[in-house]
């Protein structure tokens, strides 16, 4: 019996060998649908653990009991922004930031901006909960039917949420990659913070938080950076045009950049003008204008940290980074300040002077060429207050060397950026002398001052030195013609190196080094410590133009030691304060010794002094001293006045250059001095930055010159020890004074004989020190 029913076939039977282009399309969108449906229904319920009105929960602002807090951090994150350093007068020295970003309030946006931002975003975000269902089921339709992932389904608060997590990683770039990893867990995490999210904070608030957070290319993060950025103005000024283009960027940054691809980038910019025209929060007329407007740009190119720096402020403003990472006034370890200097949002407001920088600048500019082997660092200090006025170099700040420049500051420590500093020659001397002056010695203490010496045994603050070398070490003055005796007033301004030797072994190293350590000088510019060695006095131990100018600034201040200062306020872009480190001023000698050292060192400059050729062009009072190094590596002149301390420092940026037959700012010398080299640029940035101030004298001590005297012409052999014009010989210890003559301190009332300074106990003995048979040129 014939069955009516159709004859059971197999699965091959009459099955066309062309595959039908609609089937694998239906199952293909069939399967999505599945997928998409079995996720959010299946998946993110029970993975969320929503409750049972969990459906309404992923299409409006719903319940969510059973979550955690939303961590503050999601509610006001902590974007990073830029802080701006400025100088004393206000004017911008740089703005620095890990991501260039300035955050704003929403009525602060253009509502072009946020009305554009929604639309091609999100259009639903006003309707739908964290999750949009309907958004998430038309984009799997959507792409099953292209084949591709073109359309994704993240409401703005889930990228909001997303964007949150990769701020907070920072720089770490594994914790950034680790905040964009396209997991299911990763997702499920995020989703949970977006619906708790969408309950603690309005709308308004989250899309606020969104478009302060977003990144729109070419280094803007923000919608007031990226406004900067492109079009050269606040976002609440932008036009429908602007906005939209924009908002287009958000998708695909390098894709839509309108430097690259104008092209796209209006194409772009269309699209939104047209889904903001489909949610009627414009015109007709309005995307008409709109669409047919140019891109309109004024770029304005990344302008990020010190490099970016004009007038040479450059170094300055590194230094200000270093003072912020490193002070613990800014944080209590060294990730606490690394951390609240990348948050940035600051401004920092800073001592630096723009008229003095100018003046520094220009000095070391018009004296040293940026292709000539040498280089120039100038310090200025503020007398009785530590502030920073300037600091400037020949070679610019920058990275490329081939184009001489160099992001090692030649005027700080290394530890603030510079390098190992510099040996300062002769301009050390007055730190002895002021310890000479302390100790009671007189100002008109006179020694025998040989034209050579052997260094003499010498107390420190542990034991002895002893010259045990083999020959023994030797000092010289600079010409055969400097043989003693001399004064402290006529040793100073010839810079005669054993005066100071001998007066180094009547006080001791130790008093040495103590004076130094309260002028400011604890350690070398390496962050070595001092060594106590005669040659100390002689400037061989590598000190920084900054250290020296605030050393100098002592004198002028009458004896008050200000640590420098760099910040005088910060405040965050929300105008709250932060507490800066106060410059500490104290009286570390006293003012009858400031006074005494001011004399003394206006003699260098008159007369017949090193610096004699150095007076300014309206011959205000100054007071200074010249210095140069072994072997000509380094020049210097470190001079004042009572408004303004400034040290010049001359040399190979690295040390290593001889000035000795040398061609510097196109003119051959056959040998560089203090006064001749680093002397003009102090002098030229002096007279500059001095100009049309009040003219102030230098507090002075009376100082008479020491009578005339015939020196032995036969004495220019060496001396075993710091003889005197008076007295026995001393037969008991070559290398012992036998006790100088003192003659009666004019600056101090009659009294008991003075006797040599501070003693110190007995220890072992040390042979450390210079080695060389011959001290070289550490004088003038």
């Amino acid at each position: 019996m014939a069955s009516n029913l159709p004859p059971i076939r197999s699965s091959s039977d009459d099955v066309d060998p062309r595959p039908s282009r609609n089937a694998p399309l239906r199952l293909a969108r069939l399967g999505a649908t599945f997928l998409g449906v079995s996720v959010v229904s299946g998946v993110l319920l029970a993975g969320l653990a929503l409750p049972v009105a969990g459906g309404i929960g992923l299409t409006a602002k719903g319940t969510a009991e059973g979550f955690e807090d939303v961590p503050s951090d999601f509610k006001t994150p902590p974007l990073t922004q830029a802080t701006q350093i400025f100088d004393a007068k206000g004017g911008l020295i740089a703005k620095v930031y890990e991501r260039d970003r300035t955050v704003i309030t929403a009525d602060q946006m253009s509502p072009f901006m946020r009305h554009a931002q929604v639309d091609i975003e999100d259009a639903r975000f006003y309707e739908h909960g964290a999750v949009d269902l309907k958004g998430v089921l038309r984009a799997l339709s959507k792409n099953a039917e292209s084949g591709t992932a073109s359309q994704g389904a993240s409401t703005l608060t889930q990228q909001y949420v997303k964007n949150v997590n990769v701020e907070k990683a920072g720089d770490d770039r594994d914790a950034v990659l680790e905040a964009q990893r396209k997991t299911l867990g990763r997702k499920i995490q995020e989703l949970k913070v977006a619906i708790k999210l969408e309950e603690e904070l309005p709308k308004e608030q989250i899309l606020t938080n969104y478009l302060n957070i977003t990144y729109y290319g070419n280094g803007a993060y923000g919608v007031e950076a990226a406004s900067q950025r492109y079009f050269g103005k606040s976002n609440k000024d932008l036009t429908v045009a602007e906005a939209a283009m924009l908002a287009g960027l958000v998708q695909n940054p390098s894709q839509y950049d309108p430097k690259l691809h104008p092209q796209a980038a209006q194409n772009r910019r269309d699209v939104v003008i047209g889904k903001m025209l489909e949610n009627k929060h414009i015109t007709a007329e309005q995307a008409q204008e709109a669409k047919a407007a140019p891109l309109g740009l004024n770029f304005k190119a990344p302008q990020n940290g010190c490099i970016t720096a004009q007038a040479g402020m450059g170094f300055f403003c590194d230094y200000v980074r270093h003072v912020v990472k490193q002070d613990p006034a800014f944080g209590q370890d060294s990730a606490e300040r690394k951390k609240f200097w990348n948050q940035g949002g600051l401004n920092i407001y800073t001592t630096l002077d723009p008229d003095k920088q100018a003046a520094a600048q220009n000095a070391v500019s018009n004296n040293v060429r940026i292709t000539d082997s040498v280089s120039a660092a100038v310090s200025m200090v503020e007398p009785g207050t530590g502030k920073i006025l300037a600091m400037a170099q020949t070679r610019p700040y920058g990275l490329l060397e081939e184009k001489n420049q160099t992001v090692v500051n030649l005027n700080v420590d290394a530890a603030m950026g510079g390098g190992n500093g510099f040996q300062p020659g002769s301009t050390f001397k007055p730190v002895v002398a002021a310890a000479a002056l302390e100790a009671g010695v007189p100002a008109t203490q006179e020694y025998s001052s040989p034209n050579k010496l052997e260094y003499p045994t010498m107390k420190t603050c542990e034991g002895t030195w002893r010259n045990e070398a083999r020959p023994k070490t030797v000092v010289p003055n600079e010409s055969a013609n400097e043989k003693g005796p001399y004064q402290l007033k006529m040793a100073m301004a010839l810079s005669v190196n054993t005066y100071f030797i001998q007066m180094e072994q009547e006080i001791g190293l130790c008093a040495v080094k103590q004076m130094a350590n309260k002028l400011g000088i604890t350690t070398k510019a390496s962050g070595k410590p001092l060594e106590e060695v005669p040659a100390m006095a002689l400037g061989v131990e590598e000190m920084s133009p900054l250290t020296m100018a605030n050393v100098y600034a002592t004198f002028a201040a009458q004896g008050t030691h200000c640590t420098p200062i760099a910040i005088t306020k910060i405040t965050t872009v929300e105008g709250k304060d932060v507490p800066v480190p106060a410059g500490h001023c104290e009286q570390v000698f006293s003012e009858k010794t400031a006074r005494a050292l001011n004399t003394v060192l206006n003699g260098v400059t008159e007369n017949n002094g090193t610096g004699a050729a150095l007076s300014l062009e309206d011959n205000r009072q100054i007071a200074g001293k010249t210095g140069t190094s072994d072997h000509k590596r380094a020049a210097w002149f470190n001079g004042y006045t009572p408004q303004l301390a400034t040290a010049v420092w001359l040399g190979g940026p690295k040390g290593g250059v001889e000035m000795r037959n040398i061609t510097i700012n196109g003119k051959y010398r056959a040998e560089v001095f203090g006064a001749d080299g680093p002397g003009p640029i102090w002098r030229d940035a002096m007279n500059q930055a001095l100009r049309g101030t009040p003219k102030q004298s230098l507090p002075m001590a009376d100082i008479p010159d020491a009578a005339p005297s015939k020196a032995d012409p036969s004495s220019t052999g060496t001396t075993t020890g710091p003889t005197t014009t008076t007295g026995p010989a001393n037969t008991a210890d070559p290398t012992t004074p036998a006790g100088p003559t003192h003659t009666t301190d004019p600056t101090t009332p009659a009294g008991p004989t003075h006797t040599t300074g501070p003693t110190t106990p007995a220890g072992p003995t040390k042979t450390t020190g210079p080695t060389a048979t011959t001290q070289p040129d550490q004088q003038h």
